[in-house]
């Protein structure tokens, strides 16, 4: 995946994807405009303080439960997802790979690579040279009795029901999981 591919693909998203928090300061043209003038540093880990993450919203198949992370570096329970890598074709292929990485999920029942919302995000100390997430997220389905492993990342995964997340959440979980929760539902109808 190169700079070119991510502007183009951000681009054909315009109109089209927003914040979860409607309140928010920010919208896909800041994005655009972050990638455009960041270059090659907007994308990748250590080379700048703002870059773009791509993340994965994981449900079971009738959308009632949502699979999460505690994430050990974060210390909070999170959708799966982290920094782009070279290798990844697209930012829908970046979602996905941090999802079955993250989750140990050897794959799953659906995935729309259209987002279902962006999140900027500030981060705590201990993340290096990274001090602004600004994150593309996106949704999967993957069967409630799948096998999950708990990565190197992560303290523990569990599915939680959509309407009682847990405690110890981001602080921006809540609204982030009721927009994928809605774009689940507009792209996975049955």
């Amino acid at each position: 995946m190169f700079h070119d591919d991510v502007l183009a693909a951000l681009e054909s998203w315009r109109g089209s994807v927003a914040p979860a928090d409607p309140d928010a300061s920010y919208t896909l043209d800041d994005y655009v405009r972050l990638v455009r003038e960041g270059g090659e540093a907007a994308l990748w880990k250590g080379l700048a303080e703002r870059h773009v993450t791509s993340s994965l919203f994981v449900f079971c198949p009738d959308l009632s439960e949502i699979l999460l992370d505690f994430h050990k570096k974060a210390g909070m329970w999170l959708q799966f997802g982290g920094h782009l890598e070279r290798a990844d074709e697209s930012l829908p292929a970046a979602a996905l790979r941090e999802g079955i990485e993250e989750s140990g999920l050897a794959g799953f029942v659906a995935f729309s690579d259209v987002p279902s919302d962006i999140d900027v995000h500030v981060l705590g100390g201990g993340f290096s040279v990274c001090r602004e997430h600004w994150d593309i997220g996106f949704v999967a389905i993957a069967d409630r009795d799948a096998v999950v492993q708990v990565s190197d990342e992560s303290e523990r995964l569990g599915w939680f029901p959509v309407d009682d997340l847990p405690d110890g959440g981001a602080g921006n979980m809540y609204p982030r999981v009721q927009a994928a929760l809605r774009h689940a539902r507009e792209v996975f109808a049955r």
